[in-house]
């Protein structure tokens, strides 16, 4: 069997933090002292772990991030460039694919703390609940933790948003201006970025001077787009612009109106979000808003570094996304 800290420390007579500051810190233990842990230490061929540098540092150098769904692109996109730049900090990230149930959320926070990280970052809006964030505002209590794209009110507890309201409406200005005035939204999930999205959205519409409830609910994946597209024709609605939420439903209503025979853009125009690669390879190619992921992850990192480092922080953090054009809507 591997031979443990304890371990250690009861052959050489010594506590097991002396044992961690042997290790870490040796000038701060006694000749005798440290002469006799280190003997023991060679003896035995001990490898020290995070744990016992954390004993003595008050840091275990490490990170936890938690995300619903590590196969969404958005989610594996952030997670990535999080992991990325903490590794460049010196940190390591521990990472939970927690569900989106409330009970592997829950499970994976107690998780996180007992492995004892320095810090926490929840990727993406669906980790706060409308039905109470006690488990959240808990962990805060014990560590930092930083939201991405979601805010919650509480002590040591930080947001980095995307304006996502701001993105989704400028597609609409933008369709409006290129002279499209039925537009739909085709929203995809309940959760604060969702809520923004549709906020946008109805804005948008009103400014412009039409019916801003033209508002379909449909699955955050392919089917949920070609749906909507099925419904709106099926419904004999006017239709000359989609928006959705997620460029993946935006794939899937593109797949819906071409399978229809129904031109893109010259009879309907289709915005996506979040600028992934599959607006790049869509046919034809989508436009959609960027939600800068990159930066947000950047910001989130070097906001929970600095916190951890003593530095002044904002609580909130607000990036304003842009609207990338191609041929899927009017040049």
């Amino acid at each position: 069997m591997p031979i443990k800290m304890t371990d250690v420390a009861q052959m050489a007579g010594v506590s097991i933090a002396t044992v961690s500051r042997v290790l870490n810190e040796p000038e701060k233990v006694k000749p005798e002292t440290r002469d006799r842990v280190q003997q023991v230490l060679d003896r035995t061929g001990f490898v020290a772990n995070g744990l016992a540098r954390g004993l003595v540092t008050s840091s275990m150098q490490a990170i936890g991030v938690l995300t619903v769904d590590v196969r969404d692109l958005y989610f594996a996109s952030v997670t990535y460039s999080i992991e990325q730049y903490f590794s460049r900090l010196g940190y390591n990230v521990i990472l939970a694919n927690t569900g989106g149930e409330l009970g592997g959320k829950k499970k994976y926070l107690q998780v996180m703390l007992e492995k004892q990280v320095d810090g926490l970052i929840l990727v993406g809006s669906v980790f706060k609940e409308q039905s109470g964030n006690k488990h959240i505002l808990e962990a805060a209590q014990k560590v930092p933790v930083v939201m991405i794209n979601s805010q919650l009110e509480g002590e040591n507890l930080y947001s980095v948003i995307c304006d996502d309201a701001q993105g989704v409406y400028a597609a609409v200005k933008m369709l409006i201006g290129k002279g499209r005035s039925h537009l739909w939204y085709f929203e995809d999930v309940k959760s604060f970025s969702g809520f923004a999205k549709v906020e946008g959205f109805k804005r948008g519409m009103v400014e412009g001077g039409f019916n801003p409830e033209t508002i379909l609910e449909v699955s955050r994946d392919l089917a949920g787009g070609r749906d909507g597209i099925r419904r709106i024709l099926e419904a004999g609605k006017k239709c000359d612009g989609i928006i959705t939420g997620e460029d993946i439903v935006a794939v899937g209503a593109v797949k819906e109106l071409t399978t229809a025979g129904i031109p893109i853009p010259e009879q309907v125009a289709v915005s996506g979000y979040n600028n992934s690669i599959l607006a790049e390879t869509a046919t034809p190619a989508l436009s959609s808003v960027d939600n800068l992921q990159e930066e947000m992850a950047r910001e989130a990192v070097q906001l929970l570094y600095d916190r951890l480092h003593g530095k002044s922080v904002p609580v909130k953090t607000i990036l304003t996304p842009s609207l990338v054009l191609r041929a899927s809507t009017p040049r």
